[in-house]
Order: structure tokens, then C-alpha cells, then sequence
């Protein structure tokens, strides 16, 4: 048999890099509170059971990172991105980074497994002292070490789901529960207490300012010189945001939260005062340049590539406008005058073509909403009784109470509680029900603008552009810059059944309308909120939707005032 050993020359060389493995190691150690690092108890355990380990297994620990409270959430953390740098640096020679455990490493389950596998092709190893893997096999111990990261960050996903339970039943009950807002104490601190919310002398004159801003129309930096004078000190741009914090008329409003709750501290002002002050923001605000009105839509656009909004600026050599993507880096620029045309065109596509369908579309929209909120109707009812009840009680305590049946404590004791009753169920009410009587003039004032939006839009000023597109697309609308169209995740649901009523109406090829459509196929089950579509809707081609007639009132109420 021939040597074929001089062919080997010919074969490929192994671009492998060749690693050193060493006896070098670091410890890191980390906890993932504050309080935890006070205590340190924990912190020194995880490094005695490292350095145990290090001297039992012949390795040199060279340094020590973390020593601190980092969140293992990300990985962007400062002791821990640290430690990385150095072990990544050849001239240090490191070969294993030693553990307390893998959640203290990482708890980011993918990120962390890759992470893991980039150290190991060079030649570093994740060695968990209270979790010991077997690497004589590579195949297992890649499979242990990865179970063990994923269940780092399944525990991570299951403690922070607990968490957020905790503290949205917590902001359901009415408790603010992160940092107060400016003015408030809470006299009752501490984990597991009910909060006791109470405005301190620091809101009491902030509550002045609202009333200067409510009665006078004050400038932001007259009321602060006026602060100033009476001792206290607060920037003049600061106080944009708290007259737009409704948490000072006490309402909280969350991220967590699916709607605004009414909270159990004491407000500054009352929820009427706060509007009219917004209202007063709103019309100081009004003012606005050249730019913004050749650029309505900057703001409103996202880009589908990233999620970054667009803005806008302008080519004076060749004085046109442009829509541009404020990603850094990005390329992502459109003319105005052809993304306005687009805009255009999705308007058309989602208003009636022909006034003929108005009356039939009008009994369907008026049969949908009511079919819809049947349940809130009922509910309606049922507090409307209840509050008949507790007048009709209020009035028999105060009977018995002239003609000295109760005493006065007893009179103030059932008083108050009655009336706590009361206030309950009126904000019920306001918030959870909508006035029948309207809903004719909602639906006529609807259709009527359904019939124009193109025109209303194009014809129209800054304020009523955007006032059209805000009651359109309540969340903005999506530019799709590769395939050079728009897309939506969410049309108001007024308008969003129209689409697919007018077309109920439009006859077939043959000259017949269709027959079988069914009104329970044409929507999607919803409350007062205006519904989501299940996909994101595509322009290019015609509008489709099973979106809801849920916001009827709500929308006659903002484009009575908008438009």
C-alpha cells in the first residue's frame, strides 16, 4: 500500500487558534440588592466556597470582580463588564472564572449561553463551585452548563412575573409604588405597610402654582419667581411636568397598569382643575414654525426597520422637504411631498366611497354598539340602582338622626361610610359608562367626517392634520421604507369597520351584494377601548379589518373639540 503521507501538505491548515489552558482564575461574586451588599454575609460565602474550590483544585485566583449588588437581568453590568475585559485580555492568561453558582454569572438565559460559548473559544471555562459539570465531555457539560443558564433565566422571568403581580395588585388598590412625586410624604414607609400619602409643606405651595396657572395663565418662570419668593425653589421647566402629572389630581397612571386608577392619596387639585390647566397648555402651545406645518407627520411615523421615529428637515438649495429616520446611521430619507400623497392615499382607502351607504351603515353601527356594550348597559343599571339605594339610606340617617334616634357618633360613623359608597360608584360611572344620547350625534358627526378624510387632511392646518391623524391611527402609523408603503397595528376601530361594512354593500361581478356576512365575523369582542387588529394592516393593498365600533363615544368627544 502506498504512503499517501506526502499528500497531507495539500490538505487545509487548521485556522484554529491554539489555546494555553493555565491554572489562572478570578472569582466574581455579586448580589442583587443593595440591602444584600449592606448585609454582605452572602457575598463573602459565595467567595470563601470560590477560593475552597481554587485551593482544592490547584488553581491560582489571580483577582476578585464584583464584591457588589449588580442585577444579573443584563449584561451590562459595571463590575461584571470589568471582569470581562480582563479575562479577555491574552497577556492576563486566565482559563476558568469561578462562580458561586450560574445565576450569580448571568441571568439572561441566550445571551448568557452565547456568551459562555465566545470565552470558551478562548479557552476560558465558567466553572460554578456549587454546580459541578463533568468538561471531560464536551458534549455534556455544554448541554449541563446551558441547562443551567436557561434555568437561571427562567427563575429570573418567574421572580420578576411575581414582582410585577405584586406591584400592579398594589397600584390597583390605589398605592403609588415607586418614588413619590414632588410635594408627597408617605408617613407610613416600609415593606409590607399600607402607605399613608400625604402632601407636605413643599406641596402645599406647589399647589399654589396650579392655582396661578388655573386663574392667572402665569408664564412657567413667573410662577417659579413667585415660588422662589416664599422660599421655595423649583427650575421653571419642571413645572411642565408636574401640570401634566395626574398623579396631583389623584389619579395614577401606570405603564403596568391596562388603565388609570384612582388613587387613595389626597390631591392638590381636583381632576376638573387639572383638565382646564391641560387645556390651557394645550392652546399656550399652539404656536408652531414653517417646518412643522411642511412636515405634519414628523413623530407620527415609526420606521418598521427599528422602531425609531421620523423627523423631518429641510434641502434649502432645493427648497423640498423630507422625512428622514432619526436612527444615527441610518439612510432611511423620503420625500415629503411623496409620503404626504401615500398618507393621502391610505386615507382614501378607509373613508366611504359613497354617501348612499350612510343611512344603512348607520342602523348596523348603531345595532353593533349597542350589541357590544350590552354588558356595560346592564352593569349601568345595576349601579344606578345602588345609587338610589344609598340616597334613599342617607336620607332615612339624617331623619333619624333629627329626631334623636342615633347619636351624633353613630350618625358620622354611618354618614361617611354611605358616602365613601357614593363616591365609589359615581367615579364607577364616570369612568366606565358612556351617554346613549349622544350616540346618534357620535355616529352622524363619524360618518359625516368618514366621508372627507383625504380632503380634511390634505385642505386642513397643522392642528386639524394632526388632530386627523391622531383620531385615525391613535398610536401613530409604521413606514415600511424597504417595500416604500405604510402599515398600522392599530386604526381607531371607527374607522376600521367601515372598510369592511362599505364593502358588504358594494354589489359582486353578477351586480348582486352579497348576502352572507355576518355582523358577529366583522368584530372582535372589546370594551370602551378601541380594538386591535390581529396582524398589522398593509396599505399597498385594500384595507381590511375585524376591528370594533367599541369608541364611538369617545371619538364624537374628541372630534367635537379637535376638528
Amino acid at each position: 500500500m502506498e504512503n499517501l503521507r506526502v499528500f497531507q501538505k495539500f490538505g487545509k491548515k487548521s485556522k484554529t487558534p491554539k489555546i494555553v489552558q493555565t491554572n489562572r482564575a478570578v472569582i466574581y461574586t455579586r448580589v442583587s440588592t443593595k440591602e444584600q451588599a449592606m448585609n454582605n454575609a452572602s457575598l463573602e460565602t459565595q467567595k470563601a466556597y470560590c477560593e475552597d474550590y481554587a485551593h482544592k483544585n490547584g488553581l491560582q485566583v489571580i483577582t476578585y470582580f464584583g464584591g457588589t449588588y449588580e442585577s444579573a437581568k443584563r449584561d451590562d453590568r459595571v463590575e461584571f463588564q470589568k471582569m470581562l475585559r480582563f479575562v479577555r485580555n491574552k497577556g492576563n492568561k486566565i482559563s476558568t472564572i469561578l462562580v458561586y453558582a450560574y445565576d450569580r454569572f448571568s441571568r439572561t438565559g441566550g445571551s448568557s449561553i452565547g456568551l459562555s460559548e465566545e470565552l470558551k473559544t478562548k479557552g476560558i471555562n465558567i466553572l460554578s463551585v456549587s454546580q459541578p459539570i463533568d468538561f471531560s465531555n464536551d458534549i455534556s457539560s455544554v448541554v449541563c452548563e446551558n441547562l443551567f443558564h436557561m434555568n437561571s433565566h427562567i427563575s429570573n422571568m418567574n421572580s420578576r412575573n411575581k414582582i410585577i403581580t405584586g406591584m400592579k395588585s398594589k397600584l390597583s388598590k390605589g398605592y403609588w409604588i415607586n418614588t413619590l412625586p414632588f410635594g408627597y410624604t408617605n408617613l407610613n414607609p416600609g415593606k409590607g405597610k399600607t402607605p399613608d400619602i400625604v402632601i407636605n409643606e413643599k406641596g402645599e405651595l406647589l399647589k399654589l402654582a396650579f392655582q396661578w396657572k388655573l386663574q392667572k395663565n402665569m408664564t412657567y418662570r413667573e410662577i417659579a419667581e413667585k415660588l422662589e419668593r416664599k422660599g421655595l425653589k423649583i427650575r421653571a421647566k419642571k413645572l411642565s411636568d408636574y401640570f401634566r402629572n395626574p398623579f396631583y389630581c389623584g389619579v395614577i397612571v401606570h405603564n403596568i397598569l391596562d388603565k388609570p386608577i384612582l388613587g387613595k392619596h389626597e390631591p392638590l387639585i381636583s381632576r376638573r382643575e387639572f383638565a382646564l390647566i391641560n387645556d390651557l397648555l394645550y392652546q399656550n402651545g399652539k404656536e408652531y414654525t414653517k417646518d412643522d406645518e411642511n412636515l405634519p407627520l414628523k413623530q407620527f411615523i415609526t420606521a418598521v426597520s427599528c422602531g425609531t421615529k421620523y423627523t423631518g428637515y429641510l434641502v434649502k438649495r432645493k427648497n423640498l422637504y423630507y422625512y428622514k429616520n432619526n436612527r444615527i446611521g441610518s439612510k432611511e430619507n423620503r420625500s415629503a411631498k411623496v409620503m404626504h400623497q401615500k398618507f393621502e392615499e391610505v386615507l382614501r382607502q378607509i373613508q366611504i366611497k359613497d354617501k348612499k351607504y350612510i343611512a344603512p351603515m348607520k342602523e348596523i353601527m348603531k345595532y353593533i354598539f349597542v350589541q357590544e356594550h350590552e354588558e356595560q348597559l346592564k352593569e349601568y343599571d345595576i349601579q344606578q340602582k345602588r345609587l338610589d339605594q344609598i340616597k334613599n339610606k342617607l336620607n332615612v340617617l339624617e331623619e333619624r338622626f333629627v329626631f334623636r334616634e342615633i347619636t351624633d357618633e353613630q350618625f358620622h360613623k354611618f354618614e361617611a361610610k354611605l358616602k365613601k359608597e357614593l363616591d365609589t360608584i359615581q367615579v364607577y360611572n364616570t369612568k366606565n359608562t358612556f351617554n346613549l344620547s349622544n350616540l346618534e350625534k357620535s355616529i352622524d358627526l363619524a360618518l359625516q367626517l368618514s366621508c372627507n378624510l383625504q380632503e380634511l387632511w390634505s385642505l386642513g392646518d397643522l392642528e386639524t392634520k394632526r388632530s386627523v391623524q391622531h383620531m385615525v391611527f391613535p398610536e401613530g402609523i409604521l413606514f415600511d421604507y424597504e417595500n416604500d408603503r405604510y402599515r398600522t397595528q392599530r386604526i381607531n376601530s371607527l374607522f376600521g369597520i367601515i372598510p369592511s361594512l362599505s364593502s358588504d354593500f358594494n354589489p359582486n361581478k353578477n351586480g348582486t351584494t352579497p348576502k352572507n356576512k355576518e355582523l358577529s365575523r366583522q368584530v372582535l369582542k372589546a370594551g370602551l377601548e378601541p380594538a386591535r387588529p390581529y396582524r398589522p394592516l398593509d396599505f399597498k393593498s385594500n384595507v381590511s379589518t375585524n376591528s370594533t365600533t367599541s369608541a364611538w363615544y369617545i371619538f364624537y368627544l374628541r372630534a367635537k373639540d379637535g376638528i
